[in-house]
């Protein structure tokens, strides 16, 4: 009989577990945060001998009397305010405020949550295409048409892609949608620079939180989790420079020419100090809605990536410094900054880090070096590609060199 309780409490404790770590994963979460926090619980509740496996798209979960289970969990979107909130149930747990069916409850009304509302999603887009076209170059005609673009290109992802077409084919078509307006823009002199239209309104679509989750997987030494998100990120900027070859092949059908598109084109106005600041800002805000970081933490994230990229460029234009080298150190303030801000305002670092560190993912990079590979210019894909590994190299040390640093510095307690 005691044995029979025992084995049931301990199935009882490891499924409370299993359901916090479900959660994290699927919306955006890192491995070792995972594994953290279910191992946490399952411990508060006594089962000290449990087994979690995590990798990026799984959970494997056994005990000690003979409990095992299996869970397939794809990756729906980032949805860091559901990350929070585990964060803070775990935190009960371990202070004993919930019993396992008040902690069921508590983490079932977690996984409820409602998403971002789609006008506040398609307005995230919209300035984040526009932020972030001014970041790669773009002048004041191409951030209005990336602004334009990636409004109705997040509208297509809400209402068709995201309910209606698998991952790859939504990749696609959302990659052709975003490409098609810009050129219809573009023809009717609604913008300059067609790269800059293209990689501003596609910017919603690169994969940063799988991105930066797989360098941080990385980063900690679990390179199975981590290079298999990396190759996931891939794979999408593979799907988005199909669709916008596709449109580009239909256009020389149309036209009998095929339009050339060399990468992104600097404006002089909009590459300005000032600008650059501001455009980081703003453009972080918008995407801080798209990954569902918390209403009260959306002007953190932005300063967190605004002095980020302030570091960066302070190197790169004034300090001389090359892109990796300032890469590398930029990264190192953002990290810095997000295990701080994580202190003061009682929440996880994962919220600043991924928003702070996406202005210097090579998004661009590597969507550049995939179109040009897909378009058969081998020697512009090559060049573009090294940079693009570069940048990724200087990120992973740089997350290493802060994360390597003990929690005491930061006024953390042992376990988040």
């Amino acid at each position: 009989m005691l044995y029979n309780l025992l084995k049931k409490m301990e199935k009882n404790a490891l499924e409370v577990a299993s359901l916090a770590g479900h959660i994290l994963l699927e919306n955006g979460a890192e491995i070792s945060r995972v594994e953290d926090t279910m191992e946490r619980i399952a411990s508060h509740y006594g089962v000290e001998s449990q087994n979690f496996f995590v990798l990026s798209n799984g959970i494997f979960t056994t005990g000690q009397s003979g409990y095992a289970k299996v869970e397939f969990i794809p990756f729906k979107g980032a949805q860091l305010e559901r990350v929070v909130a585990v964060n803070q149930v775990s935190r009960d747990i371990s202070s004993g405020k919930y019993t396992l069916d008040e902690a069921r409850d508590a983490l079932l009304r977690v996984r409820s949550m409602k998403t971002k509302h789609w006008l506040s999603q398609v307005l995230g887009s919209a300035i984040g295409s526009a932020g972030f076209c001014v970041i790669f170059g773009g002048g004041l005609m191409d951030v209005a048409a990336a602004f334009v673009a990636g409004m109705l290109l997040w509208a297509f992802v809400v209402f068709v892609t995201a309910p209606y077409m698998s991952k790859t084919l939504g990749n696609i078509a959302s990659g052709a949608i975003g490409t098609l307006l810009c050129v219809l823009f573009y023809k009717m002199g609604f913008g300059v620079s067609l790269g800059n239209m293209i990689v501003g309104s596609l910017i919603p679509l690169i994969p940063g939180v799988a991105f930066t989750n797989g360098i941080r997987d990385i980063a900690g030494e679990d390179y199975i989790a981590g290079t298999t998100r990396l190759l996931d990120a891939i794979m999408v900027f593979f799907c988005i420079a199909a669709g916008v070859i596709i449109v580009f092949m239909a256009d020389a059908l149309i036209e009998g020419q095929m339009l050339v598109v060399n990468g992104t084109e600097p404006d002089a106005l909009m590459g300005k100090f000032p600008f650059q600041m501001l455009a980081a800002f703003v453009g972080t805000l918008g995407f801080s809605v798209l990954f569902g970081v918390p209403a009260k933490h959306y002007i953190q994230t932005a300063v967190v990536a605004t002095i980020g990229w302030l570091v960066y460029i302070v190197l790169t234009k004034f300090a001389m410094m090359g892109i990796a080298p300032s890469t590398f150190i930029a990264t190192i303030v953002v990290v810095l900054m997000a295990r701080i801000f994580a202190v003061w305002f009682k929440t996880i670092e994962t919220v600043f880090i991924i928003t702070g560190i996406f202005p210097m993912i090579p998004g661009g990079g590597i969507f550049w070096t995939i179109f040009f590979l897909v378009s058969s210019r081998l020697r512009t894909a090559l060049n573009t590609g090294f940079t693009a590994i570069e940048v990724v190299a200087a990120i992973v040390l740089g997350i290493m060199v802060v994360s390597a640093l003990p929690n005491r510095l930061f006024h953390l307690r042992k376990r988040r």
